[in-house]
């Protein structure tokens, strides 16, 4: 259960509770020349209800984003959209979210989730590549299958934002130890640069995004470098000031203990705090 102190950090990390607190969020956020990617909070659905609606919001978060000119993306949750109902329910919302996104013009991101949801995940994604090319996925580099499936999608001309991934250890399914998951995504990002020719990398740790541009000087790809809004700003500022491509991923909606959960326990509950308030910046 959070407290009064988490509830006061999350603030910094969602837009509000409304799609117009997002919208102004954005707004502010593009003005700096940042990119952002939507998402509106909810996860782990299992009543039908709580799927259409969250369905019928990101058609209001595409169409709002297409009206106020907001320049970015949405990123969606399997679970949000159906993939605790049925997967036929979850492939038939995620083929109308990237329908109305084509028509948009707007990019639609696929979260990736808990380790038994990847294989789904993965499947409706590449089906979905077949027919557009304005859509990616999350790779997560706590796994450790991650290597495979992301020469898998790499080779069918798949698009990857590569995370470290905040949901959990599992023994058998994930690399247990900090140093280890650093390592595999250093890995990961590496046959980004040598394979991809487009991808995202998100990540806070600047020595990762010092190897990520080093990288870039060898091989030239389009990379965009993405954070959570609210952890560090003024560094994503300071990027997008120096002619990188940025991007903020910015949450909004009432459901925000689970995201905020997440935030606190991937780094901790006092050193996350600290760094926020000594390095966030209302953009």
């Amino acid at each position: 259960m959070l407290g009064w102190l988490e509830r006061a950090m999350a603030g910094r990390w969602i837009a509000g509770p409304s799609l117009y607190d997002a919208m102004e969020i954005a707004k502010r956020i593009n003005r700096h020349r940042i990119s952002v990617m939507v998402n509106y909070l909810g996860e782990e659905f299992r009543r039908p209800e709580d799927v259409d609606e969250s369905v019928r919001t990101y058609a209001r978060v595409m169409k709002g984003m297409r009206a106020a000119g907001i320049g970015g993306a949405v990123s969606i949750k399997p679970t949000q959209i159906g993939l605790r109902v049925s997967t036929k329910r979850m492939e038939h919302n995620y083929a109308d979210i990237v329908e109305r996104a084509n028509s948009n013009g707007i990019f639609v991101w696929l979260d990736m989730e808990t380790p038994d949801t990847v294989d789904r995940t993965i499947s409706m994604y590449l089906r979905a590549l077949r027919n557009s090319s304005n859509i990616g996925i999350c790779i997560q580099s706590y796994l450790k299958r991650s290597h495979g499936d992301l020469h898998r999608i790499v080779g069918a001309g798949g698009t990857v934002r590569l995370v470290k991934g905040a949901y959990g250890l599992v023994e058998g399914d994930t690399l247990m130890s900090r140093q280890a998951i650093t390592k595999n995504y250093l890995e990961l990002m590496e046959y980004l640069f040598a394979h991809s020719g487009r991808f995202m990398i998100a990540t806070h740790d600047r020595a990762m995004i010092r190897r990520a541009m080093h990288l870039g000087g060898l091989h030239k790809r389009d990379v965009t470098y993405a954070m959570l809004n609210g952890i560090d700003n003024r560094y994503a500022l300071r990027l997008a000031r120096e002619g990188n491509s940025v991007s903020l991923y910015l949450p909004f909606g009432t459901r925000w203990v689970e995201y905020a959960y997440r935030r606190f326990m991937e780094a901790g509950h006092a050193r996350l705090i600290l760094h926020s308030l000594a390095r966030n910046q209302r953009l």
